[in-house]
C-alpha cells in the first residue's frame, strides 16, 4: 500500500488515536503533579530534618508511596479497576485510563518533588523560618521556588513515562495509540499501522522533551535575572 493509500484509509484512525493519547496524558500529567506536589511537600515537612518532623507518619506515608510505586502499571490497572468505575463510571476508554495513570504516576513524581526540595539551600529555609516565615509561607516562597527548575527537568520525564503507560494501557481498552498498535498492528499482522504508531510517538516524545528544556532554559533566565 503506498502513503496516500495509506493515509486515505488510516488517517483519521491515527489522528482521533493521537488526540486520544494526548487527552490521557495531558490530564494524568496535570492530575499527577498535583498529586504528586502535595505528597512530595508533605514527605519534606514530616521529614526528620523538615519543618515538622514526624517520623511514624513519614514512614507510613514513604511505605504507601514506595508500594504503589512498586506495582507494574498493567497488574495496577486491573487491581484497582472497581476503583475507576466508581470514579469515571466505567473501567474502559480514555477517561478511565487517566484514573490509574494518576495513581501510578503521582508516587513517582511525590519522590521526584521530594528529592528536588531537598536540594534546595537549607539556609534559605533557616532564613525564611527566622524573619517569622509560616509554614505555607516556606513551602511556597523557598521550597517551591528555588525547586521550581529542578521540579521542570522532571517534567518531562514524568510526561514520557506517561506517555508509555498510555500505550500500555491500550491493551486493556483504554483507546489512544496503544489500542491501535494492539489491535491492528498485532492482532491483524498490519506492520504499517504498527510503524505508524510507532513513529508518531517517536515524535510526541521528541517534542515533550524540546518543551521541557524549552521551559527550563526560561524559567533558569527569568530566577537569574
Amino acid at each position: 500500500m503506498d502513503l496516500s493509500a495509506f493515509l486515505v484509509q488510516y488517517a483519521g484512525l491515527l489522528g482521533q488515536g493521537t488526540l486520544d493519547t494526548l487527552v490521557m496524558v495531558i490530564g494524568s500529567t496535570a492530575w499527577a503533579h498535583l498529586v504528586g506536589i502535595a505528597l512530595g511537600v508533605l514527605l519534606v515537612v514530616l521529614a526528620p530534618r523538615g519543618l515538622h518532623p514526624h517520623r511514624r507518619a513519614y514512614a507510613v506515608l514513604g511505605w504507601a508511596i514506595n508500594m504503589l510505586r512498586s506495582l507494574p502499571f498493567i497488574i495496577l490497572m486491573v487491581f484497582i479497576s472497581p476503583f475507576t468505575r466508581a470514579v469515571v463510571g466505567t473501567s474502559l476508554g480514555v477517561r478511565a485510563a487517566i484514573v490509574p495513570l494518576v495513581v501510578s504516576a503521582g508516587p513517582f513524581v511525590a519522590r521526584m518533588v521530594e528529592q528536588s526540595l531537598a536540594e534546595v539551600d537549607s539556609r534559605l529555609v533557616e532564613a525564611a523560618a527566622s524573619m517569622g516565615a509560616s509554614t505555607w509561607e516556606i513551602i511556597v516562597k523557598v521550597y517551591l521556588r528555588e525547586g521550581l527548575p529542578s521540579l521542570l527537568r522532571g517534567l518531562p520525564i514524568v510526561t514520557i513515562t506517561i506517555l508509555g503507560y498510555s500505550a500500555m494501557a491500550g491493551v486493556t481498552g483504554a483507546g489512544g495509540l496503544g489500542d491501535i498498535a494492539i489491535r491492528y498492528g498485532y492482532q491483524r499482522y498490519q506492520n504499517d499501522v504498527m510503524v505508524a504508531t510507532i513513529l508518531i510517538l517517536v515524535v510526541l516524545v521528541q517534542l515533550i522533551q524540546t518543551i521541557g528544556n524549552l521551559l527550563v532554559r526560561i524559567f533558569d533566565r527569568r530566577m537569574r535575572s
